[in-house]
């Protein structure tokens, strides 16, 4: 992909043969030495953060099990789609500035490494991700002179500790024109979108024309407006120091390797210039390091491959011997060997520098005698980061990595707290952390932002100088790298306790929980059931309707009238839908309720203790709660905790049952006896098979009713799989079921087992329940075919 670089063919003959000879030198160097670290795997894993990171909807091809679809909303303040791209670091605010300089940066590695990533099986990966980026850009980009550059406020997002799936906080979304513009921003962007065009031009044509006209209209912004007086949102974060002349240089250094039309070539360095100096010289500043807010270091490598001046190699390698050491003046050294220039991301700038070194030093261009040192440093600069001082820095990677990196994602927690829980209950694998201090000093502590956060502009030149050393080195990537986690504790589940009990009640205090992290998500449709026993208030002469249900107080939750389970066995329904219950704070991820189950005042005889769901919670003193798999959870209708009681078992007594009750309003029972289907067994044997079909209104108000359907196998044959289809002969309507699967088409319904009630043994039965809404009268169906 180097087509443009290495079109200048007017290089004398002499210099051709001593670069071969050279670079056959120390090829021949290089592989024969063993590699200090897997480098295969370090760029491998580099790569894969980038995953971590994404927003919006996310692929089905996925490689791990902890990110979820995320910002979903994006842009609907302005009413245009600005989902996905990447979240910046340990934060979810998306910043384009350096979410820009990051995906040039990895199109920069792919045009100077293709044929490592091809070897190395990474090349899919690194597209995917370069193109994830731009994607989101071009939607940025809805008009020539329109350009959204952030989406989410800092202050906002910042104040808040939870993964990116359940987000509550307003993201608003930011633009600039021309009458309130961002050049460094847009022409950032501009060179993002053309290094694009240049790595997509061979393997997807269409792409390839699509990302080069935005960078060219991005360029023409950027270029009429000179002023960043727009961009403010990311005042703060990403202020642009170093202005847009060197933006505008790179960018159009990049427009004209995609191009070939001079005029952007002539651009890029009308523009150099304006670049910053040294204090009180006139020399091209050199002191500091590539990075997104200032690259006019990377402009000033490409110039000097496409012009071969020596304004630019000189300048090039006065900043490329400051940080290799091998001049007089030099950076500050750590007792270790890291190069280090700043307390924020000191390993990001040293590993940048080090692929600007390594690339340089190919170029033919490069004095002789600087190529061994630019080499040493960048391989040293690596090495370091990737454990040369006994500790890696990458998570997931080498020896002692990182453990507890500050990202809110990554560590899921449930309560708004970076203490809670104690350590990440994910691993951010390939995040490179800040680094260390000058003296090597080094915490891996979550709440140390300045040393131990992670950032997409971190992870770039670190990937590009990984890729070089697997290059030279080797290293073997993982085979089918994936992130794909054990889930490490419950998700969803009650935690309860006796609030009072007295001789003819008992009242539950109850929280279901929602600790979801695989990935955490929003449950807006959570429900649990108490299942109670009432044989003995049935032998005393009573019924299920001389029992009542009070609340006092309620998070949002409705809480049901007694629902038949089977025989005396019954169960409240407590259900919080339309309430977000989600893993985001201390009175996001818990609702309470407490309600309390009454016989009437007259009894003295309401037992508890034979109540499936009074298991765990029978000796918890008052007022507390604990953790119990008795009160099974739902999600919308599905199981996705606990153990329900096997309601196939009839536990009706035979000295006083309910059945001889006349049935009334609110309790109108209907049975449709002697069915004889033809039902489908795992044998696939036809059987004669006799069922009752008992469709029980137990509740019903003046729009709707909640019904529970029991189906009875009489026969003498057991049955293994079920479904059950019939018609409403009104306008009645599920609104939700549980304990199995339906679908409803107009009148027509079928009901299908759930995976732990599909087989109903000969002479036992099992039930379902829903809740219906309805106009008019509410008749009973009597149309029912089993299987």
């Amino acid at each position: 992909m180097k087509k443009k670089l290495l079109s200048k063919r007017v290089i004398i003959s002499f210099c051709i043969i001593i670069t071969i000879v050279i670079s056959v030198s120390f090829t021949t160097f290089y592989m024969n030495a063993a590699p200090s670290y897997n480098y295969g795997e370090a760029m491998q894993k580099g790569l894969m953060f980038y995953e971590f990171q994404r927003a919006g909807i996310l692929p089905d091809d996925k490689r791990d099990n902890w990110r979820g679809d995320s910002g979903l909303d994006d842009g609907a303040d302005n009413k245009i789609d600005l989902t996905g791209g990447w979240y910046d670091a340990g934060d979810h605010v998306k910043f384009n500035l350096p979410m820009s300089y990051t995906s040039t940066m990895l199109a920069w590695s792919v045009y100077e490494d293709e044929a490592a990533y091809k070897t190395s099986g990474q090349l899919d990966y690194a597209l995917d991700n370069i193109k994830w980026a731009n994607d989101y850009f071009i939607k940025c980009h809805p008009s020539a002179n329109e350009y959204y550059y952030q989406v989410g406020d800092g202050g906002l997002d910042h104040a808040w500790w939870g993964p990116a799936e359940v987000m509550q906080m307003e993201r608003p979304s930011y633009k600039v024109t021309v009458s309130s513009p961002g050049s460094t921003v847009v022409a950032e962007t501009a060179a993002s979108l053309a290094s694009a065009a240049i790595v997509f031009k061979e393997i997807d044509s269409d792409y390839s024309k699509k990302c080069l006209t935005h960078a060219k209209e991005l360029y023409n912004f950027a270029e009429t407006t000179l002023s960043d007086k727009g961009y403010t949102a990311a005042n703060g974060f990403y202020q642009s120091w170093s202005g847009w002349y060197d933006e505008l240089s790179w960018a159009g250094a990049w427009l004209y390797m995609a191009t070939d039309d001079p005029v952007y070539l002539e651009k890029a360095e009308k523009y150099v210039s304006k670049w910053g100096t040294e204090p009180q010289t006139t020399t091209i500043a050199y002191k500091w390091a590539h990075c997104w807010d200032d690259v006019h270091y990377g402009a000033q490598l490409l110039l000097a491959r496409l012009t071969d001046k020596d304004l630019y190699k000189e300048s090039v390698e006065r900043s490329l011997d400051y940080w290799s050491g091998i001049s007089s003046e030099k950076i500050t050294y750590t007792p270790k060997g890291l190069a280090w220039m700043d307390t924020w991301g000191s390993l990001r700038y040293a590993t940048t520098m080090g692929f600007l070194a390594d690339v340089y030093a190919d170029y033919s261009g490069c004095s002789a005698s600087k190529i061994d040192p630019y080499k040493d440093f960048a391989k040293a600069q690596i090495d370091y980061a990737l454990g040369s001082t006994g500790r890696s820095f990458v998570v997931g990677f080498g020896a002692n990595p990182p453990e507890k990196p500050h990202h809110r994602t990554a560590h899921s927690s449930w309560a708004d707290s970076q203490t809670v829980p104690e350590e990440h209950r994910h691993s951010l694998i390939g995040a490179l952390v800040g680094g260390p201090d000058a003296s090597d000093n080094y915490t891996d502590d979550i709440s140390n932002y300045t040393t131990n956060e992670v950032a997409c502009d971190y992870n770039a030149g670190f990937v590009g100088l990984c890729t070089r050393m697997y290059d030279k080195y080797g290293g073997t990537p993982i085979s089918s790298l994936s992130a794909i986690e054990d889930i490490t504790n419950d998700e969803f589940f009650v935690e309860a306790g006796i609030n009072a009990s007295g001789s003819n009640f008992l009242e539950i205090k109850a929280l279901l929980n929602n600790r979801s992290g695989w990935p955490a998500r929003v449950g807006d449709k959570l429900s649990f059931k108490y299942f109670f026993d009432i044989t003995e208030f049935i032998e005393e002469g009573y019924s299920s309707s001389d029992i009542t249900i009070v609340t006092n107080y309620n998070n949002g939750a409705k809480v049901s009238d007694p629902i038949k389970c089977s025989g005396n066995i019954y169960y409240v329904n407590v259900d919080f839908t339309g309430t977000k219950i989600y893993p985001g704070g201390q009175s996001a991820y818990k609702k309470e309720v407490q309600f309390r189950i009454s016989a009437p005042q007259n009894t003295s005889f309401w037992d508890s203790t034979n109540d499936y769901s009074f298991k765990d919670i029978e000796g918890v003193s008052s007022g507390n709660t604990i953790k119990t798999e008795y009160m099974p959870v739902y999600d919308d209708g599905r199981l996705v905790y606990g153990v329900e009681p096997d309601c196939s078992i009839s536990t009706e007594t035979p000295v006083t049952s309910e059945s001889p009750e006349t049935p009334t309003e609110s309790s109108k029972i209907t049975e449709i006896p002697t069915v004889n289907p033809t039902p489908t067994i795992a044998t696939e044997t036809a059987l004669e098979n006799e069922f009752d079909i008992i469709y029980d209104i137990q509740n019903e108000w003046s729009t709707g009713a909640t019904v529970n359907v029991t189906i009875k196998n009489n026969g003498t044959e057991d049955i293994n799989s079920w479904s059950l289809g019939w018609a409403f002969s009104g306008n009645q309507e599920i609104i939700n079921l549980w304990s199995a699967e339906y679908e409803q088409n107009g009148v027509d319904v079928l009901v299908k087992n759930a995976v732990w009630n599909s087989f109903i043994a000969a002479g036992s039965s099992i039930s379902f329940g829903f809740n219906i809404s309805f106009t008019g009268e509410n008749e009973i169906p009597d149309n029912f075919q089993l299987n």
